[in-house]
């Protein structure tokens, strides 16, 4: 993937809309260290967090979505996070992501479920936008090579999901 079409930035600004947060079906995938933040910062224990707030998808951990809307679990009504300053990568990276940077229209695409991403936004500088992007595709990696490691020894949830 060629990065020559963003490398003088991009215009975006979150807006705090929260649409990145709610809309189709998805998947926040998170890893253990990610859990244990996220718990910490409730005040609740990791198993707890992981009862209350996460599904297992193949062999994979995922945040719950709130049901009718899919909304994620950390949505609140004013459309803030609730656990913010511990969300996941995920989320931290977004709108930063592989599939949104493949190209021009791949960008606009994005546009089209984020009104942060808009013309008249600050430019972010495409230094940035690569941190992020490695940031992200790390994370995947991650993910992906540690999960072996994380798998439980009982047979993932699956009641309404």
């Amino acid at each position: 993937m060629s990065d020559a079409w963003y490398r003088d930035g991009l215009s975006f600004e979150c807006t705090g809309c929260g649409r990145c947060c709610t809309g189709s079906p998805g998947y926040v995938w998170i890893l253990p260290e990610e859990m244990d933040e996220m718990a910490r910062y409730l005040g609740i224990s990791t198993q707890g967090f992981v009862r209350r707030y996460s599904r297992w998808v193949d062999d994979r951990q995922s945040l719950t979505e709130r049901a009718p809307g899919f909304d994620c679990v950390f949505l609140t009504r004013d459309r803030g996070c609730l656990v913010y300053p511990a969300r996941p990568l995920q989320c931290r990276t977004y709108p930063w992501w592989p599939e949104n940077l493949v190209s021009p229209g791949s960008w606009q695409q994005a546009a089209r479920a984020c009104e942060g991403i808009r013309d008249h936004a600050p430019i972010v500088p495409g230094d940035r936008i690569k941190e992020e992007l490695a940031a992200s595709r790390g994370r995947l990696r991650r993910g992906e090579r540690r999960i072996d490691e994380w798998k439980p020894r009982a047979t993932p949830r699956s009641e309404g999901y």
